[in-house]
C-alpha cells in the first residue's frame, strides 16, 4: 500500500476544469447519454475502433466497464475521462490514459473519441491539451504515447496541435474494426511548458 500512495496523484485528478471543456471520470448517471452518443456516433466511430460487441451500449455492459475503470484507477494503471461542454453541460465524447507503466517508464497510451455532432470544432485539441498538465503534473508520468491510422488525418492533427511529435510506423499494431491496422507513433515528453503548445501543421 505505501508503494501505491506513493505513485497516485498528489492533486485532485477526478476533475479537471478548462476554459470551454471539462473532463470527468464517468458515472453511473452519465449512462443514458453517453449510449445515445455513441449510438448516434456508430457510423463515425467504427471505422477507428476495435469492433464493438452485440451489447457494447446495454446498461450492463456500461456497468461492468465502470467496474474495471475504478479497479485500474485504483491500481494505476488507467484514468479513464468524459468530455463535457461547460455552456451545454453535454457530454461530447470521452479520452482516456491507459497501459500506465510506472518504474523506469513513467509511461501512458493515450487514447481519444469524439461523438459525430461535436467533431470537426476543435474540441479535442482542447481535451487533450487540457489532459497533459495533469498527465505530467498530477501523474507526474514522463512521456505520453498515442497511435492513429494512416488514414485519420484529424487525429493526427489533434495529436501534432498538442506537441505530440511522429516517431515512427507500427506494422499491424492494433485490430480496429476487424482488422489489423498499421499506425503511427507519436508521443509528447514531459519537458517544456505544457500550457503553451504551438500550433503545428499536419
Amino acid at each position: 500500500m505505501a508503494f501505491l500512495r506513493s505513485i497516485r496523484p498528489d492533486e485532485d485528478f477526478e476533475v479537471v476544469h478548462g476554459p470551454t471543456l471539462t473532463l470527468r471520470q464517468p458515472v453511473v448517471a452519465d449512462y443514458t447519454t453517453w449510449a445515445e452518443l455513441r449510438a448516434l456516433s456508430r457510423a463515425h466511430l467504427t471505422p477507428w475502433e476495435p469492433t464493438w460487441s452485440q451489447d457494447d451500449l446495454s446498461r450492463a455492459m456500461y456497468r461492468r466497464r465502470l467496474r474495471a475503470y475504478a479497479k485500474d484507477v485504483h491500481n494505476d494503471v488507467s484514468y479513464p475521462y468524459f468530455i463535457f461542454e461547460n455552456a451545454t453541460g453535454a457530454l461530447i465524447g470521452g479520452v482516456t490514459l491507459s497501459n500506465i507503466r510506472r518504474g523506469s517508464a513513467q509511461t501512458a497510451s493515450l487514447g481519444y473519441w469524439m461523438g459525430a455532432p461535436y467533431a470537426g470544432r476543435g474540441h479535442m485539441r482542447e481535451a487533450v491539451r487540457l489532459l497533459l498538465p495533469m498527465s505530467f503534473n498530477a501523474l507526474r508520468l514522463h512521456r505520453i504515447e498515442a497511435a492513429t491510422m494512416l488514414k485519420n488525418f484529424a487525429s493526427m492533427r489533434v495529436l501534432e496541435a498538442a506537441g505530440f511529435q511522429r516517431e515512427g510506423l507500427a506494422r499491424s499494431y492494433l485490430k480496429i474494426n476487424g482488422r489489423w491496422e498499421d499506425h503511427l507513433l507519436y508521443a509528447r515528453l514531459a519537458e517544456g511548458q505544457v500550457s503553451s503548445v504551438p500550433e503545428q501543421g499536419g
